[in-house]
């Protein structure tokens, strides 16, 4: 891989920050989050990241938008080029969405009071194409546990959800099971006076609630964020 010439006044951090920046974006169009260049540039604290980001912008090697999650645009190369995007240069507008906390997929739920493990600036980048107009209502959920690995939703991934009070037949839900105050991740059934949750794992039996009133709907799965080989965000 060719280094970068070392520009006037940009440290080695600074040409690494753009080398990140114009990798991350050539592979997937849109911009790296703040954590994914302390990643990729070996920064642990996002504050040190946004330190040399605003250097850069005044130098005029970016333009930051910190209105707009991942509000980032490079203009010019670590060598000092100019950055053009492949493609029609088209770069995706993401959303914030809060992450409530983590969700049981699996034998065991987990208690509801870990709904709000994670604290309030925590939240997950989502695609603004992949969400509906209305996102006030919208969260994410880890999940944990392996009952829904038949849906593709698996140990560690995020999947976003709408709060919702009731469900129809079939719909991926996420439920409070007031009886022993858990949480849990399930496809909903209703049948005659009770209801069955059934996980997406042919080695696991359903959930049946006998008395519809032990059973809070807390919201419908709207999309999953897969991890692949990685921690959750």
């Amino acid at each position: 891989m060719m280094m970068a010439r070392k520009k006037k006044g940009l440290s080695d951090r600074h040409l690494k920050i753009l080398e990140v920046m114009q990798k991350y974006q050539d592979e997937n169009g849109y911009p790296p989050s703040i954590r994914e260049i302390g990643r990729q540039a070996k920064i642990s604290s996002t504050s040190v990241v946004n330190y040399y980001l605003d250097q850069l912008e005044e130098a005029e090697y970016i333009e930051r938008d910190r209105k707009v999650s991942r509000g980032m645009r490079l203009l010019k190369t670590a060598n000092g080029e100019p950055f053009e995007l492949g493609g029609d240069g088209g770069v995706e507008t993401f959303v914030t969405i809060p992450l409530a906390g983590r969700i049981g997929a699996g034998i065991m739920a987990l208690p509801a009071s870990d709904f709000a493990y994670f604290d309030e600036s925590t939240g997950v980048d989502v695609a603004r194409s992949l969400l509906p107009e209305d996102t006030a209502d919208i969260f994410a959920v880890e999940v944990d546990g392996d009952s829904m690995i038949d849906a593709m939703i698996n140990d560690g991934d995020i999947v976003v959800m709408r709060h919702a009070k009731d469900a129809r037949n079939g719909e991926m839900v996420a439920v409070r099971l007031a009886d022993d105050d858990t949480m849990t991740l399930k496809y909903f059934y209703k049948e005659g006076s009770r209801v069955r949750l059934q996980p997406a794992n042919p080695t696991m039996e359903p959930i049946f609630v006998d008395n519809p009133k032990n059973l809070e709907i807390q919201g419908k799965v709207l999309l999953v964020i897969r991890q692949v080989g990685a921690s959750p965000i």
